[in-house]
């Protein structure tokens, strides 16, 4: 007995069938032993060349006898390809199909010749082609063959040369003729002698067309200059294949299961000069007007630009969306130079509900940041997207889960303290602005760990408002150690004319929870443009 497998690495074997055109998207299965006989010769010369012809001889003549076959479950399919034709002018192109056979990357195709016993030599020769095949049929059809050696590796056959009544789908694959393949009486060329009476004007002559000379190693091209419709030495083999051995590809249109909304972005800031931390929220708007732009232009019909309800935060009515679930805009210095220099350098987007189709396709779209004074100043900020995912499984930046948290901008509180009346002197009051911060804070904690529906409670949180030495609240770097912009120094108006955020109380704080909490954690008046942001102590 003598069994080999071919496994196709990429799950696809390409091949159309001996006398059909590419076009007709036919595909061949089994694999014809006239094929495998020419790729082992291929093999042979170019990767083997040292093997003894005659060892090489006898091999291919065993095993011109026909195989039988296991094929593994498989389907077709096909690609369409538009290819340079040139026949009306250089931009001429054709439409060509590459139709194949699509099948486990994992389950081989295997071929028996269950009588056949090779000597060792041959059997050796063998066993050292297969590994080098490369390809079976297409140069798409990346193949490894092996040599079965063990009776326990072979599977049950499902494919056979065909009987006078054939019970199942009967199919013809191109075989082998012993008697001629190996001959090469069918070379010749024609050349011009001089004329009899009567007699050819023209003369054959024998030559050596191919290294070896054997009808089996002649190019199609050869056999379109003889007007043959079949190799000499090759004669038709029928075999009998299960009807479902090639099935019909299933549709995937019931099964799909639904994706998950992306939910985050990444971009990186690209300029000779980086905008200072103390702009973020001059940059998070900037980011937010450019990607409504690209939006609007995307979903345009007639002379009406669609709006996003996720980069608006407004309801198609015009109400605003509660619960925090629109976009964040978080611009960041993550980078030890960038932090030294208090420099942004990247930019997260956010969002509980997850980006739809149109808005991922204006965050790809998206190149520039557009900002007056830096077109101004012939530094415009560029943005490269680093990618998209879904919170739970890409959490850069802002958004990883941490147990410990400090301010990377200002808190500014989301409401005034009371300047008279009994509430002045409490909490809520502008009587201890520290007090009436950390209140401020603690509320804005309470409402965060309801919305993320944390079992930590807000009572276990530690909260510390941070200062200098002269009592003024201050950013801490943990990396340089010190303390470094004061909460003024922010830019903390955005661009609405109602906008009062720099006239309310800020400050800057370390927050410590019990377990990790996932980002992003921004809180406070305009914390979706990347006021009161936290970044984890580590970064």
């Amino acid at each position: 007995m003598t069994a080999i497998e071919l496994n196709f690495l990429t799950g696809r074997f390409h091949a159309t069938p001996w006398g059909r055109h590419v076009n007709e998207g036919a595909v061949e299965w089994p694999p014809s032993p006239w094929r495998l006989l020419r790729a082992l010769i291929a093999t042979w010369k170019r990767k083997a060349p040292d093997l003894d012809e005659a060892t090489i001889q006898g091999l291919l003549v065993a095993l011109c006898e026909p195989p039988q076959y296991y094929l593994p479950p498989a389907t077709f399919g096909h690609t369409r390809h538009y290819m340079p034709w040139f026949k009306k002018g250089p931009g001429d192109k054709t439409l060509v199909f590459d139709s194949f056979v699509a099948l486990p990357k994992e389950t081989p195709v295997q071929m028996i010749w269950p009588e056949l016993e090779l000597p060792s030599a041959q059997r050796d020769a063998l066993n050292h082609l297969l590994p080098l095949l490369g390809t079976l049929g297409r140069a798409e059809s990346w193949c490894e063959g092996r040599l079965i050696s063990e009776e326990t590796d072979l599977k049950t056959i499902n494919c056979t040369p065909s009987s006078d009544q054939p019970s199942e789908e009967v199919v013809r694959v191109l075989g082998v003729d012993p008697t001629k393949a190996f001959q090469n009486n069918k070379f010749y060329t024609l050349a011009k002698k001089q004329p009899q009476k009567g007699g050819p004007k023209y003369e054959r002559n024998s030559h050596s067309a191919y290294d070896p000379d054997w009808h089996l190693c002649m190019e199609t091209l050869w056999l379109h200059e003889q007007r043959l419709s079949i190799p000499p030495g090759a004669k038709w083999l029928s075999y009998e294949r299960k009807s479902d051995a090639l099935a019909q590809p299933k549709s995937r249109i019931g099964v799909l299961r639904a994706r998950p909304k992306m939910q985050v972005a990444r971009f990186a800031l690209d300029s000779a000069v980086l905008p200072l931390t103390t702009d973020t929220i001059r940059v998070a708007e900037a980011a937010r007007v450019a990607l409504m732009s690209q939006y609007g232009w995307l979903t345009k019909v007639g002379d009406v630009k669609g709006k996003s309800r996720i980069f608006s935060g407004k309801e198609i009515d015009g109400t605003p969306i509660t619960g925090h679930r629109h976009c964040y805009f978080l611009p960041t210095s993550e980078s030890l130079e960038n932090q030294q220099r208090g420099r942004i350098d990247h930019l997260t987007l956010y969002t509980a509900d997850g980006f739809e189709p149109n808005e991922l396709r204006a965050i790809d779209r998206l190149r520039q940041i557009r900002m007056r004074d830096r077109q101004d100043s012939g530094h415009p900020l560029g943005v490269v997207l680093l990618g998209v995912g879904v919170s739970s499984e890409f959490q850069p930046g802002p958004i990883r889960a941490f147990d410990e948290w400090l301010s990377a901008t200002p808190f500014v509180a989301p409401r005034h303290p009371k300047t008279r009346g009994p509430l002045k002197n409490t909490d809520k009051g502008n009587s201890d602005i520290s007090r009436f911060l950390i209140s401020q804070m603690w509320e804005e904690l309470k409402h965060h760990l309801q919305r993320s529906a944390s079992k930590q409670s807000i009572d276990s949180v530690e909260i510390e408002l941070l200062r200098d030495d002269d009592g003024n609240t201050r950013r801490w770097c943990p990396i340089y150690k010190t303390f470094r912009e004061r909460s003024i120094e922010f830019n903390r108006f955005r661009q609405k004319h109602s906008d009062d955020g720099g006239r309310r109380p800020a400050a800057f704080f370390r927050l410590k929870f019990q377990e990790p909490v996932s980002g992003p954690l921004a809180l406070g008046h305009s914390s979706h443009f990347g006021l009161g942001l936290f970044l984890p102590v580590d970064s």
